[in-house]
């Protein structure tokens, strides 16, 4: 570890050519970081992390399982959410491996490839996922404010057909930032400042001209997750008005309640990007494990807490964990009693 300088001084001017001599030679690789100041506990707060992967792959591959098993659970709503699971799936999986190879073993390099390869899966799933959660809300919007055109306007069809357009409009306006990164140089620092790679960490360790990044990739981020977040609010504000004028305070009730899973999840992905976005655009001067701790939050909470809240909050798939639960039980007394 000691063998690693991690100069995390950020540029007072990052959009310029910096005034100095021109780079001979580019960085293969970058170095990742833990959490600064607490090196020393890296092998110890590995598990931990693992412990929240093994919990983030177990709790979605659950979801995913019940509802592809279950005919009953084939509808839109529980389609939506095992797209959702299946995303979080694959941002775990992109990332959690070498985020415990460096905890767990020092393996700080990653090289330049596989670098913008991860920014590019983090990033495009991101868009992919913050797509669904707005499908999510025109679902919710539909069943309460329409629900006798629920089944005409948003059937399975549809419903795979938002998922196909989902992925393709994520992975359509990321694929242009590993390419906006490949032509930079790299011949200075080339320590980042989390524990993976996303555009504007690398981006900020150019020695070249990054305003067609910075232009790019806000563009980008305000065209998906800043459209998602204005049409998810408008829903919640015409359900909010449907709700208010239903007649008895049960039925009120009802319709809130069908709404706090979704809100939850919604506020466990959103709330952490944009504190990650502020902390990119505006945090030069913050504490570097400011930065890791922000990323890692980002990274880490929806993956985690996505398959608790519909676990918990959805009586179909609670009651068919549980029922799993039961007869794997009753399988371990029958054969303890056989012996």
């Amino acid at each position: 570890m000691a063998g690693y300088q991690c100069d995390l001084t950020l540029s007072s001017a990052p959009f310029s050519v910096p005034a100095m001599t021109s780079c001979n030679f580019t960085h293969a690789t970058f170095v990742l970081i833990g959490i600064p100041g607490l090196e020393e506990a890296h092998f110890w707060i590995g598990f931990p992390l693992f412990s929240m992967y093994a919990v983030a792959v177990f709790g979605n591959c659950i979801v995913v399982f019940i509802i592809r098993m279950e005919r009953t659970l084939h509808a839109p709503m529980y389609l939506f959410l095992c797209m959702l699971a299946a995303i979080d799936l694959a941002l775990s999986t992109a990332t959690m491996p070498k985020i415990l190879a460096l905890f767990w073993f020092d393996s700080r390099e990653i090289t330049f490839d596989a670098c913008i390869a991860q920014m590019f899966f983090i990033h495009s799933l991101s868009a992919i996922e913050s797509t669904i959660l707005l499908a999510m809300a025109f679902d919710r919007y539909i069943a309460i404010c329409h629900p006798l055109r629920h089944a005409t306007v948003l059937n399975n069809t549809v419903t795979v057909q938002i998922g196909m357009v989902a992925v393709v409009r994520g992975s359509l306006f990321f694929i242009p930032l590993p390419l906006l990164i490949k032509r930079l140089a790299f011949c200075h620092s080339n320590v980042l400042s989390h524990s993976y790679c996303v555009h504007q960490d690398v981006m900020k360790l150019a020695y070249a001209d990054t305003l067609p990044n910075v232009v790019y990739g806000l563009t980008a981020i305000l065209l998906i997750m800043g459209v998602d977040v204005l049409f998810i609010s408008l829903s919640y504000v015409l359900i909010i008005r449907t709700v208010l004028q239903l007649p008895s305070k049960s039925e009120r009730a009802k319709a809130f309640g069908n709404c706090v899973s979704h809100i939850s999840v919604v506020l466990a992905f959103y709330v952490p990007l944009i504190g990650l976005s502020v902390v990119h655009r505006f945090g030069n001067n913050l504490d570097p494990i400011v930065h890791v701790l922000m990323g890692d939050v980002y990274l880490l909470l929806p993956p985690v807490i996505n398959p608790i809240i519909y676990g918990a909050r959805t009586k179909q798939i609670r009651t068919r964990v549980l029922a799993m639960l039961k007869i794997n039980c009753d399988k371990d007394l029958q054969a303890v009693g056989g012996r």
